[in-house]
């Protein structure tokens, strides 16, 4: 394997018909060019979807009200109703399989705005009451102090959380807003907390705008009674997220007199439902990337197993002498499938060169462009995926080199020497 002398042949014989050994090289380069590409795009891809869900638990459903579709006894269908405080214990004792329950209301609405008041600054913001096991369901990034926690909703506290985008508009540059009060439709807040939204473009802007305060306070600051606007709820680390969400509604239902059949009046989410379907889709197309890349390294090493059948036949003669000789058949395929391996890998490695610095490059140029790229991020392969990639360019090159080389060894040393 490490003989000077076969390596010098093999330099020359690639050297011989530099325009066919380019040729066959330039398949399995771009076979593996366009494996890299594919495969970089499709995790870009992913990346950029998947950052949109932060680090929010997966398994998780979201659970809120709808109108009645079903007259139900002796409510008429279009009946519009409100989860309470009660529903929050009622599913909570009733289901054991929850790990967090994290009631929420969303100030003024779903999507609505509140004028939000610092000084001579204002601006409008989403206004959220919370529970602190919703940032264990959907964590933020507290960068300055903390965020909502027990005694806070237990003793009612007029205190908030805001993103670094209520910061910049309410506060002046490089001004610390810990512990300075912000007005909230005429009722001052404390500042206890900052946060930076862990998702990626719009998704983060819109986040970061949020304003949070516990659930009660804002309950009993704005005359929102025992009103619950929706509940987010995680199952526990064994139990599917679905039998949650199954019960919670029979729960609700039965307790707000609706029909077991409406299946309108209660909305909900099941995010580990729509994970699943897009893991799937992920899943599908690195499979056909898989496919069509390898299908299209498969051509190139045909060629190079074509083009070193070729080389044999030139070589017949020679190989004839090196049997006579005293060279074993071990020897010949040997020779050429070393041959054939130089060529597939190195062809292969300068292909999965190129193809990363081409990822790389077109990674700098989405950031530094400052284009909107919050579906296509951070494109490239892991360490993992070029290390398979070289080891099926070593087998198909053995491969490549198989076909030949026992074609060589099958003609008779004196057959070979008469060869012309």
């Amino acid at each position: 394997m490490f003989d000077l002398d076969r390596w010098q042949e093999i330099y020359h014989v690639l050297k011989k018909n530099k325009l066919r050994t380019f040729l066959t090289a330039f398949g399995v380069f771009w076979g593996i060019f366009m494996l890299v590409i594919m495969l970089g795009s499709g995790n870009g891809l992913e990346r950029g979807v998947t950052q949109n869900f932060g680090d929010m638990a997966t398994n998780s459903v979201f659970i809120w009200t709808q109108q009645t579709s079903v007259p139900y006894k002796g409510f008429p269908r279009g009946r519009n109703y409100f989860f309470t405080n009660e529903d929050v214990i009622a599913i909570r004792h009733s289901i054991p399989e929850i790990k967090y329950l994290a009631p929420r209301i969303q100030a003024g609405g779903f999507m609505q705005t509140n004028n939000v008041i610092r000084g001579l600054k204002s601006g409008v913001f989403n206004i959220m009451g919370d529970y602190p096991a919703f940032n264990k369901i959907d964590p933020l990034n507290i960068t300055t102090g903390r965020f909502i926690n027990d005694l806070d909703i237990k003793e009612k506290r007029k205190v908030t959380v805001i993103g670094t985008r209520v910061v910049d508009i309410l506060f002046n540059k490089d001004e610390n807003p810990m512990n300075k009060y912000i007005q909230i439709q005429g009722v001052y807040f404390k500042v206890i907390g900052v946060f930076i939204s862990k998702r990626t473009g719009e998704q983060a802007n819109q986040e970061n705008q949020n304003i949070y305060l516990p659930f009660t306070t804002l309950q009993q600051t704005y005359n929102y009674g025992n009103a619950v606007g929706f509940f987010s709820i995680t199952s526990k680390d064994d139990i599917p997220v679905s039998v949650v969400e199954e019960k919670a509604i029979r729960v609700l239902k039965k307790r707000h007199s609706i029909a077991p059949s409406d299946e309108s009046a209660v909305g909900h989410f099941n995010l580990k439902k729509e994970f699943d379907q897009m893991q799937g889709l992920f899943f599908g197309i690195r499979f056909l990337v898989w496919i069509v890349g390898t299908g299209t390294l498969l051509a190139g090493v045909i060629g190079v197993s074509n083009i070193m059948l070729v080389v044999v036949k030139e070589r017949t003669k020679e190989i004839g002498i090196q049997r006579a000789l005293g060279a074993t058949p071990w020897n010949v395929i040997s020779q050429i499938i070393t041959e054939s391996v130089v060529l597939t890998t190195f062809a292969g490695y300068f292909g999965l060169v190129v193809g990363v610095g081409l990822l790389e490059l077109i990674n700098f140029l989405l950031g530094s462009s400052g284009a909107n790229t919050e579906m296509f991020v951070h494109p490239g392969i892991d360490f993992s995926v070029a290390i398979t990639a070289l080891s099926i360019l070593v087998v198909c090159g053995v491969i490549a080199g198989l076909i030949p080389a026992r074609r060589a060894v099958s003609i008779k040393p004196i057959d070979a020497l008469r060869y012309e």
